[in-house]
Protein backbone atom coordinates (compact mmCIF):
# COMPACT_ATOMS: atom_id res chain seq x y z
CA UNK A 1 0.00 0.00 0.00
CA UNK A 2 1.06 3.63 -0.98
CA UNK A 3 -0.13 6.60 0.56
CA UNK A 4 -1.04 9.08 -2.32
CA UNK A 5 -1.18 13.05 -2.09
CA UNK A 6 -2.27 15.18 -5.08
CA UNK A 7 -2.25 18.90 -4.93
CA UNK A 8 -3.83 20.12 -8.25
CA UNK A 9 -3.06 23.79 -8.21
CA UNK A 10 -3.88 26.58 -11.21
CA UNK A 11 -0.10 26.75 -12.26
CA UNK A 12 1.21 23.18 -11.15
CA UNK A 13 0.22 19.65 -10.27
CA UNK A 14 2.32 18.06 -7.38
CA UNK A 15 2.23 14.49 -5.65
CA UNK A 16 3.63 13.00 -3.14
CA UNK A 17 3.42 9.18 -2.98
CA UNK A 18 4.36 7.77 0.38
CA UNK A 19 5.34 3.75 1.36
CA UNK A 20 4.16 2.01 4.09
CA UNK A 21 5.78 3.16 6.83
CA UNK A 22 5.35 6.77 5.68
CA UNK A 23 9.03 7.15 3.79
CA UNK A 24 8.76 9.08 0.48
CA UNK A 25 9.25 7.15 -2.38
CA UNK A 26 7.81 9.58 -5.33
CA UNK A 27 7.48 13.38 -6.08
CA UNK A 28 7.19 15.52 -8.43
CA UNK A 29 5.97 18.68 -9.37
CA UNK A 30 4.63 19.21 -13.21
CA UNK A 31 2.94 22.25 -14.94
CA UNK A 32 -0.86 22.15 -14.63
CA UNK A 33 -1.42 23.03 -18.47
CA UNK A 34 -4.40 23.09 -20.01
CA UNK A 35 -6.16 20.73 -17.79
CA UNK A 36 -4.43 20.17 -14.67
CA UNK A 37 -7.04 17.18 -14.28
CA UNK A 38 -4.89 15.41 -17.03
CA UNK A 39 -1.90 15.53 -15.92
CA UNK A 40 -3.26 14.72 -12.03
CA UNK A 41 -4.51 11.25 -13.71
CA UNK A 42 -1.15 10.90 -15.99
CA UNK A 43 1.07 11.17 -12.77
CA UNK A 44 -1.15 9.11 -10.67
CA UNK A 45 -0.27 6.09 -13.71
CA UNK A 46 3.46 6.94 -12.56
CA UNK A 47 3.33 5.97 -8.91
CA UNK A 48 4.55 2.51 -9.40
CA UNK A 49 1.51 0.25 -7.22
CA UNK A 50 -2.16 0.12 -7.93
CA UNK A 51 -2.71 -0.50 -4.31
CA UNK A 52 -2.79 3.29 -2.92
CA UNK A 53 -5.15 5.56 -0.87
CA UNK A 54 -5.19 9.09 -2.51
CA UNK A 55 -5.56 12.17 -1.20
CA UNK A 56 -6.48 15.13 -2.90
CA UNK A 57 -6.02 18.63 -2.28
CA UNK A 58 -6.04 22.15 -3.77
CA UNK A 59 -7.59 24.09 -6.53
CA UNK A 60 -8.88 21.23 -8.41
CA UNK A 61 -9.68 18.84 -5.94
CA UNK A 62 -13.66 18.73 -6.63
CA UNK A 63 -13.21 18.13 -10.04
CA UNK A 64 -10.59 14.73 -9.17
CA UNK A 65 -12.56 11.00 -9.66
CA UNK A 66 -11.51 8.32 -8.27
CA UNK A 67 -9.70 10.08 -5.13
CA UNK A 68 -10.31 8.05 -1.84
CA UNK A 69 -10.86 11.81 0.32
CA UNK A 70 -10.67 14.89 -0.49
CA UNK A 71 -9.35 17.92 1.74
CA UNK A 72 -8.59 21.72 1.73
CA UNK A 73 -5.09 22.99 0.95
CA UNK A 74 -5.34 25.16 4.26
CA UNK A 75 -5.13 21.70 6.45
CA UNK A 76 -2.56 19.54 3.88
CA UNK A 77 -0.02 22.39 4.14
CA UNK A 78 -0.26 23.05 7.83
CA UNK A 79 -0.04 18.80 8.33
CA UNK A 80 2.92 18.93 5.87
CA UNK A 81 4.99 22.08 7.42
CA UNK A 82 4.21 20.07 10.99
CA UNK A 83 6.07 17.10 9.64
CA UNK A 84 8.94 18.98 8.20
CA UNK A 85 9.24 21.42 11.15
CA UNK A 86 7.75 20.28 14.42
CA UNK A 87 7.52 23.52 16.15
CA UNK A 88 5.82 25.39 13.17
CA UNK A 89 4.03 28.38 14.60
CA UNK A 90 2.60 30.02 11.18
CA UNK A 91 2.19 29.04 7.44
CA UNK A 92 2.79 31.36 4.74
CA UNK A 93 1.99 29.84 1.21
CA UNK A 94 2.12 31.53 -1.75
CA UNK A 95 0.98 29.89 -4.67
CA UNK A 96 -0.88 30.10 -8.50
CA UNK A 97 -3.89 32.14 -7.48
CA UNK A 98 -4.26 32.65 -3.99
CA UNK A 99 -1.76 33.69 -0.84
CA UNK A 100 -2.63 32.58 2.69
CA UNK A 101 -1.50 32.78 6.43
CA UNK A 102 -2.03 30.04 8.35
CA UNK A 103 -1.42 30.21 12.29
CA UNK A 104 -0.65 26.57 13.63
CA UNK A 105 -0.46 24.27 16.64
CA UNK A 106 1.82 21.75 17.71
CA UNK A 107 1.01 18.58 15.14
CA UNK A 108 -0.06 21.57 12.10
CA UNK A 109 -3.84 21.67 13.88
CA UNK A 110 -5.30 25.06 12.16
CA UNK A 111 -6.35 27.80 14.69
CA UNK A 112 -6.50 30.74 12.58
CA UNK A 113 -5.88 31.80 8.91
CA UNK A 114 -6.46 34.42 6.36
CA UNK A 115 -6.61 34.12 2.78
CA UNK A 116 -6.22 36.49 -0.43
CA UNK A 117 -8.64 34.31 -3.03
CA UNK A 118 -10.17 37.34 -4.75
CA UNK A 119 -7.10 38.84 -6.81
CA UNK A 120 -4.01 37.53 -8.13
CA UNK A 121 -1.69 40.61 -6.71
CA UNK A 122 0.48 38.49 -4.51
CA UNK A 123 0.59 35.15 -6.12
CA UNK A 124 2.57 33.19 -8.79
CA UNK A 125 0.18 33.99 -11.52
CA UNK A 126 0.70 37.57 -10.40
CA UNK A 127 4.87 37.51 -10.94
CA UNK A 128 4.05 35.38 -14.27
CA UNK A 129 1.76 38.65 -15.94
CA UNK A 130 4.40 40.45 -14.54
CA UNK A 131 7.73 38.88 -15.92
CA UNK A 132 5.45 39.00 -19.19
CA UNK A 133 5.17 42.02 -19.03
CA UNK A 134 8.57 42.86 -18.44
CA UNK A 135 9.73 40.54 -20.86
CA UNK A 136 11.89 38.79 -18.69
CA UNK A 137 12.05 35.25 -17.67
CA UNK A 138 10.52 34.37 -13.54
CA UNK A 139 13.27 32.94 -12.96
CA UNK A 140 15.58 36.39 -13.11
CA UNK A 141 13.23 38.29 -11.14
CA UNK A 142 15.58 38.13 -8.13
CA UNK A 143 18.33 39.01 -9.70
CA UNK A 144 16.79 41.79 -11.41
CA UNK A 145 15.32 43.36 -7.94
CA UNK A 146 19.04 42.59 -6.09
CA UNK A 147 20.66 45.19 -8.60
CA UNK A 148 17.92 47.61 -8.23
CA UNK A 149 18.90 51.49 -7.34
CA UNK A 150 15.60 53.36 -6.38
CA UNK A 151 12.92 51.15 -6.17
CA UNK A 152 9.74 52.30 -8.23
CA UNK A 153 6.28 51.71 -5.57
CA UNK A 154 3.42 49.53 -7.61
CA UNK A 155 0.30 51.46 -6.30
CA UNK A 156 -2.00 48.99 -8.31
CA UNK A 157 -3.42 46.12 -6.30
CA UNK A 158 -4.97 44.68 -9.21
CA UNK A 159 -3.17 42.35 -11.70
CA UNK A 160 -4.35 44.37 -14.72
CA UNK A 161 -3.72 47.34 -13.64
CA UNK A 162 -0.31 46.51 -11.99
CA UNK A 163 0.75 45.84 -15.60
CA UNK A 164 -0.60 48.46 -17.19
CA UNK A 165 1.44 50.24 -14.56
CA UNK A 166 4.47 48.51 -15.02
CA UNK A 167 4.34 49.34 -18.90
CA UNK A 168 4.25 52.82 -17.92
CA UNK A 169 6.72 53.03 -15.90
CA UNK A 170 9.02 50.98 -18.73
CA UNK A 171 7.96 53.70 -21.32
CA UNK A 172 8.61 56.39 -18.99
CA UNK A 173 12.55 55.18 -18.67
CA UNK A 174 12.76 53.73 -15.51
CA UNK A 175 15.03 50.80 -14.63
CA UNK A 176 13.67 46.80 -15.24
CA UNK A 177 15.45 46.21 -12.13
CA UNK A 178 13.89 49.17 -10.21
CA UNK A 179 10.31 48.24 -11.48
CA UNK A 180 11.36 44.80 -10.62
CA UNK A 181 12.13 45.65 -6.69
CA UNK A 182 8.68 47.57 -6.58
CA UNK A 183 6.92 44.84 -7.73
CA UNK A 184 8.33 42.41 -5.28
CA UNK A 185 7.99 44.80 -2.34
CA UNK A 186 4.73 45.23 -3.14
CA UNK A 187 3.67 41.22 -3.39
CA UNK A 188 5.48 41.03 0.70
CA UNK A 189 3.70 44.02 1.69
CA UNK A 190 0.58 41.96 0.98
CA UNK A 191 1.46 38.56 2.62
CA UNK A 192 2.35 40.79 5.54
CA UNK A 193 -0.31 42.11 5.90
CA UNK A 194 -2.71 38.74 5.78
CA UNK A 195 0.21 37.56 8.31
CA UNK A 196 -0.61 40.45 10.91
CA UNK A 197 -4.34 39.45 10.63
CA UNK A 198 -3.47 36.22 12.11
CA UNK A 199 -1.33 37.00 14.40
CA UNK A 200 2.40 35.85 13.35
CA UNK A 201 4.06 32.86 15.71
CA UNK A 202 7.54 31.50 15.13
CA UNK A 203 8.92 29.66 13.60
CA UNK A 204 7.43 30.69 10.28
CA UNK A 205 7.79 28.33 7.33
CA UNK A 206 7.21 29.81 3.63
CA UNK A 207 5.61 27.01 1.04
CA UNK A 208 4.60 26.98 -2.64
CA UNK A 209 6.20 28.39 -5.57
CA UNK A 210 6.62 32.13 -4.59
CA UNK A 211 8.90 30.31 -1.56
CA UNK A 212 11.08 30.21 -4.46
CA UNK A 213 11.73 33.84 -4.92
CA UNK A 214 14.18 34.28 -2.61
CA UNK A 215 13.49 38.33 -3.19
CA UNK A 216 9.94 37.83 -1.65
CA UNK A 217 11.61 35.61 1.36
CA UNK A 218 13.82 38.40 2.13
CA UNK A 219 11.28 41.40 2.16
CA UNK A 220 8.51 38.88 4.16
CA UNK A 221 11.39 38.55 6.73
CA UNK A 222 12.44 42.22 6.83
CA UNK A 223 8.55 43.07 7.20
CA UNK A 224 7.60 40.15 9.66
CA UNK A 225 11.04 40.92 11.69
CA UNK A 226 11.56 36.95 11.95
CA UNK A 227 13.44 34.52 9.85
CA UNK A 228 11.70 32.50 7.28
CA UNK A 229 12.73 28.68 6.62
CA UNK A 230 11.57 27.83 3.39
CA UNK A 231 11.96 23.77 2.52
CA UNK A 232 14.02 22.40 -0.06
CA UNK A 233 11.26 20.89 -1.87
CA UNK A 234 8.80 23.96 -0.92
CA UNK A 235 6.43 23.09 -3.71
CA UNK A 236 5.25 19.89 -2.66
CA UNK A 237 4.49 20.59 0.88
CA UNK A 238 0.56 20.31 0.18
CA UNK A 239 0.79 17.24 -1.47
CA UNK A 240 3.09 15.62 1.55
CA UNK A 241 0.52 16.30 4.07
CA UNK A 242 -2.20 15.02 1.87
CA UNK A 243 -0.25 12.36 1.76
CA UNK A 244 0.56 12.19 5.42
CA UNK A 245 -3.25 12.59 5.65
CA UNK A 246 -3.83 9.70 3.69
CA UNK A 247 -1.87 7.31 5.54
CA UNK A 248 -3.33 8.39 9.03
CA UNK A 249 -6.92 7.61 7.78
CA UNK A 250 -5.93 4.47 5.97
CA UNK A 251 -4.35 3.27 8.93
CA UNK A 252 -7.45 3.98 10.80
CA UNK A 253 -9.63 2.20 8.32
CA UNK A 254 -7.25 -0.88 8.80
CA UNK A 255 -7.77 -0.91 12.47
CA UNK A 256 -11.65 -0.66 12.13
Amino acid sequence: MQWVGLDIGSLTVKIVALDEGGDLVFAKVVPSGRSGIQVAKSLLGEVPTSRRFVVVTGYGRVCMEGADLEVSEITCHARGAAHLYADVGTVIDIGGQDSKVLRVEPGGRVVQFAMNDRCAAGTGRFLEVMARALDVPVADLDDLAAAAVEPVPISSTCAVFAESEVVGHLAAGRRVEDVVAGLLDGIAARVAGLARQVGVRPRVVMTGGVALNSGVVSRLEALLGMPISVPANCQVVGALGAALLAMERGQKAALG
